[in-house]
C-alpha cells in the first residue's frame, strides 16, 4: 500500500474506486464500507483510494484540543492496509482546504486519481461550508465522469443506534471497553514508549511499564483492566491501570501494565496494550499493604478475564 501526505504526490496510470472520510480507529462501520469498495475496485482492476485528514476538521473547525483521537495517522493508515485499499492520502486539514469549494477538490481527484466512483457515507458532505453533499456530489458527477455511491451507516441495536467514532470516544471514556470492542471491530489498544515512572510497583512486587502514550489518544476512564501487551513481538498477559495513583497523591494520568509472568528491562522499547475488560475503579488505599492486597487480588481477576 501507498501511504501519501498530499494529492500533488499521487498520479494515477488507471481508474479508481475513492472513499473520503476522517476514517479515525477504522470502526465497523468504516470497514463494511470499505471491504465492499475494496472488494469491487479488485474485481474489475481498479485502485481502492481512502482521503482522510489529520489534524480531525473537529480541531480546526470547533476548536476541540486534548484527547481526541482513537488511532495516529499511521495506525489509520496501517488498518487500512489490512481492509486491502491499495492508495491512503492522508492531508493535512487547514484553512486553506476548509476554504476549498467542493467541485475544485472533486477536479482534482478526477485528474490525479482518475475517479471513476465515489464511496461516501449517507451524510457525508465536503467543501466550503459543507456545499457538497451527496446530491451535490452525485450531479456534479454527471458532468466530471464519476458516479457517487452512497453507503448507509452501520447500526447497533435494534434502536438504530450509529457506530460511530464519536459513540467511542464515549464509551472508552465510560470505562466500557467490551462495548468499544464490539463498535470497533477489535481490542481498543495504546502504544507507546516504555519510559521511567517512580518505580513504586517493583518496590511492593508489581513492577508496571510506564507507558509515554499519544498527548491527543483517547485513554480509557481511570481505572483497573484487563488486556494483551505487546512488546518486542510477544504477547503477555498483562493488567494496566490507568489514573492518577492516589495512594501516592498523584496527579498526572498515566498508563502503566503490568505484565503477568514477566521480567525483562523494556525501558526504552515501545509496548501496545488492550483493553479487553475493565476490573475495577481507581481506588486511594489506606496504605502500602492494602494496595499490594488489592493487586495481588486484582492479577488474578485479569488472569481469569482472559483465561490464563
Amino acid at each position: 500500500m501507498a501511504h501519501f501526505r498530499n494529492l500533488e504526490d499521487v498520479q494515477l496510470d488507471g481508474a479508481s474506486v475513492v472513499s473520503i472520510g476522517v476514517y479515525d480507529g477504522v470502526h465497523r462501520g468504516h470497514q463494511r464500507l470499505l471491504s465492499d469498495l475494496v472488494a469491487q475496485a479488485h474485481q474489475v482492476g481498479q485502485r481502492a483510494v481512502v482521503i482522510s485528514f489529520f489534524p480531525h476538521p473537529d480541531v480546526v473547525l470547533r476548536g476541540v484540543v486534548g484527547r481526541y483521537y482513537l488511532t495516529t495517522p499511521d495506525e489509520r493508515a496501517a488498518l487500512l492496509e489490512q481492509l486491502g485499499v491499495d492508495v491512503v492520502i492522508t492531508l493535512a486539514f487547514d484553512e486553506q482546504l476548509r476554504q476549498m469549494r467542493a467541485a475544485a477538490f472533486v477536479d482534482q481527484l478526477v485528474a490525479r486519481l482518475r475517479m471513476c466512483e465515489l464511496w461516501v457515507g449517507a451524510d457525508f458532505a465536503l467543501g466550503y461550508q459543507r456545499e457538497g453533499n451527496v446530491a451535490y456530489l452525485a450531479a456534479l458527477g454527471e458532468a466530471r465522469g464519476y458516479r457517487v455511491q452512497p453507503v448507509e451507516l452501520v447500526t447497533y441495536s435494534e434502536a438504530g443506534e450509529v457506530i460511530s467514532s464519536t459513540s467511542i470516544r464515549e464509551l472508552l471514556l465510560q470505562g466500557r471497553v467490551e462495548l468499544a470492542r464490539e463498535w470497533l471491530g477489535r481490542s481498543y489498544r495504546l502504544s507507546g514508549e516504555v519510559v521511567h515512572g517512580d518505580k513504586r510497583g517493583r518496590l511492593i512486587g508489581f513492577p508496571t511499564a510506564n507507558l509515554a502514550v499519544w498527548d491527543e489518544v483517547v485513554i480509557p476512564l481511570n481505572g483497573v483492566y484487563a488486556g494483551w501487551a505487546t512488546v518486542r513481538g510477544e504477547r503477555y498477559a498483562a493488567v494496566t491501570n490507568i489514573g492518577t495513583r492516589p495512594t501516592f497523591d498523584g496527579v498526572s494520568v498515566r498508563v502503566e501494565p503490568h505484565l503477568l509472568d514477566f521480567d525483562a528491562d523494556i525501558y526504552g522499547e515501545t509496548l501496545t496494550v488492550t483493553f479487553e475488560q475493565r476490573l475495577r475503579a481507581e481506588q486511594k488505599f489506606a496504605g502500602i499493604d492494602a494496595l499490594r492486597a488489592q493487586l495481588a487480588l486484582d492479577v488474578e481477576a485479569g488472569r481469569r478475564a482472559l483465561g490464563v
